[in-house]
């Protein structure tokens, strides 16, 4: 995937603060007390590295982990991040780190998750994997909230692009246990959501293909399909989302419009910023009008 890469000066300046402490990387399924689901016998695979487009980008995650990034003082809320990368990989950076300090600055606890990129080599079924790594994040933020100074009812995920399928896939599936051999009885259903320019459907003329094709494959079938296009599973039970798409992305504004509409039409609360310019894969701020939508995002959460 070609990402825009707009990083001012000014951002490295912003995050510069002493209201954003030490993170912490650790195993999402700790110390194989919990085997990782839906697994085959695999080492480390990942790769981290300056891609053509000046981006920091990570491949081949095979063993997921959680990477926590704690304010000085904590509000109680905490948002999991999902990088995009069109299922290729994640964008760890301008997706993921200067994403969580930025969160950091307004009190909110960040974990950024390096979930499975889907792959045969390392997934029995690649196209449950990342939900497996989504839900299996909530579940352990929850059960660790009282240790982070997080309330478990300010539980939120958001992702960008293919992330922002991810995040969507969570908040809609959360009737749908990803690992049938999960007994752990915590709630892994979001509180909200976020979605940054997001892929949302795998319908035709709408959908991305590369994530969906390195999600299900080409050949998924109509169930598949159907099963992750997630504006077809807004319910009335669905977490408020927040959604940020610009009009001219090749990721097609349909995707967060689509879902916006589902939402309105399920009762769902849904706060929208939609641009006229800005591309796909700016992360923090629109190249085009400079404008930062952290702070609606903020106030969005303060007003739950």
């Amino acid at each position: 995937m070609k990402f825009q890469h707009y990083l001012p000066v000014c951002l490295s300046l912003f995050f510069c603060s002493a209201n954003i402490q030490a993170q912490q990387s650790f195993p999402l399924y700790i110390n194989g007390d919990v085997p990782i689901p839906n697994s085959k016998p695999t080492r480390n695979l990942e790769k981290t590295e300056i891609n053509d487009w000046e981006i920091e980008f990570t491949t081949e995650t095979s063993l997921p982990t959680l990477t926590i990034f704690k304010p000085a003082k904590p509000n109680g809320a905490a948002m999991i991040i999902c990088p995009g990368g069109g299922y290729s990989g994640t964008a760890t950076d301008h997706e993921g780190t200067q994403v969580a300090k930025a969160l950091n600055e307004s009190g909110i606890t960040a974990f950024v998750l390096r979930y499975r990129i889907p792959s045969d080599r390392y997934c029995v079924d690649k196209s449950l994997a990342p939900l497996q790594d989504a839900q299996q994040a909530i579940r352990l933020v929850r059960k660790r909230a009282a240790e982070w100074q997080i309330s478990p009812n300010k539980i939120g995920i958001m992702g960008f692009s293919a992330g922002g399928h991810l995040a969507a896939s969570a908040a809609t599936h959360f009737d749908f246990l990803a690992d049938a051999t999960c007994t752990d009885p915590t709630s892994f259903r979001p509180n909200f959501v976020a979605l940054i320019y997001p892929v949302v459907s795998f319908r035709d003329g709408i959908g991305h293909d590369g994530s969906k094709e390195n999600l299900i494959g080409k050949e998924a079938s109509l169930q598949q399909v159907a099963f992750f296009s997630n504006e077809l599973r807004v319910t009335p039970q669905s977490p408020p989302a927040f959604l940020v798409h610009a009009q001219d992305d090749w990721v097609k504004i349909e995707n967060s419009l689509l879902f916006y509409e589902a939402c309105l039409r399920n009762g769902v609360p849904a706060e929208a910023h939609f641009w006229p310019s800005g591309g796909h894969g700016f992360g923090l701020q629109n190249p085009v009008n400079g404008q930062e939508w952290m702070p609606w995002l903020v106030a969005w959460m303060a007003a739950l």
